[in-house]
């Protein structure tokens, strides 16, 4: 018999080159879960990635620092205590231009994988 409940108490550690921490807590890398991921982030300052449009629902809610996302053209900014969604299918940017790291935890429904995110190339 399966049990009620899993304590995770060893994160998966998403392998990344732009010194941004991913602790990936449930989802496809840590638990094999496809159906949501759970991931704390820490993107230190002059963080960003390219552009991405994915097959995922993606919330992200802020624990320090700032964030700006940019959504179909339009540029967004939260901080501390503030949480947003970006719908799948969103042509989205995440960055940190800012002076501090931003910390935060990202619910990914469904989950995150690399084949479902459809990051643009960088030039």
């Amino acid at each position: 018999m399966q049990k009620s409940f899993y304590l995770q108490r060893n994160p998966f550690r998403v392998p990344t080159e732009d010194g941004k921490l991913i602790l990936e807590h449930f989802g496809c890398a840590s638990d094999g879960n496809p159906d949501i991921s759970i991931a704390r982030m820490s993107a230190p300052p002059g963080w960003s990635e390219p552009a991405q449009i994915p097959d995922f629902d993606e919330y992200t809610l802020m624990i320090s620092g700032r964030k700006r996302i940019e959504i179909n053209g339009e540029t967004v900014e939260i901080t501390a205590g503030e949480s947003l969604l970006v719908r799948k299918g969103s042509r989205v940017r995440y960055s940190n231009p800012f002076g501090e790291t931003a910390e935060y935890w990202s619910v990914c429904l469904p989950a995150f994988t690399p084949e479902s995110v459809h990051r643009e190339k960088e030039l």
